[in-house]
């Protein structure tokens, strides 16, 4: 993770690429999760960042932040490949961690109710 920057990955973007990085969360963020979700110990605050993310209300900047996180836990292409059982997810959690600690503030009760419901549903947790 040395020759990536966490900071870098985390720009927030301009609003075409806020609207690219949604399309591509929305469309892969579920699968990604399944894969990924015994690996990762957060994963609460991972659902309700991207309710968090996907929420008009959301602050543009804050969206930003969490579409770009959640952008980089989606792709294909990481640091470290995510089919490596138990390292693959170490770089995403260290971005993942970092734009929830900068936005915490912005994720809402609503937004974790959102999460405990989809979690339910997608049995994710069990």
């Amino acid at each position: 993770m040395d020759d990536v920057k966490i900071g870098e990955i985390l720009l927030p973007g301009d609003e075409d690429t806020q609207t690219r990085r949604e399309r591509d969360v929305r469309a892969k963020f579920w699968p990604t999760l399944k894969r990924a979700f015994r690996q990762i110990p957060f994963g609460r605050d991972l659902v309700a960042a991207f309710f968090c993310a996907t929420d008009p209300q959301t602050p543009l900047r804050v969206r930003g932040i969490l579409l770009a996180a959640l952008g980089y836990f989606v792709l294909p292409l990481d640091v470290v490949p995510d089919v490596f059982a138990l390292v693959g997810f170490t770089d995403d959690i260290a971005v993942l961690t970092t734009a929830i600690a900068l936005i915490r503030g912005h994720m809402t009760a609503q937004h974790y109710t959102a999460a405990d419901r989809a979690l339910a549903e997608e049995s994710l947790s069990s």
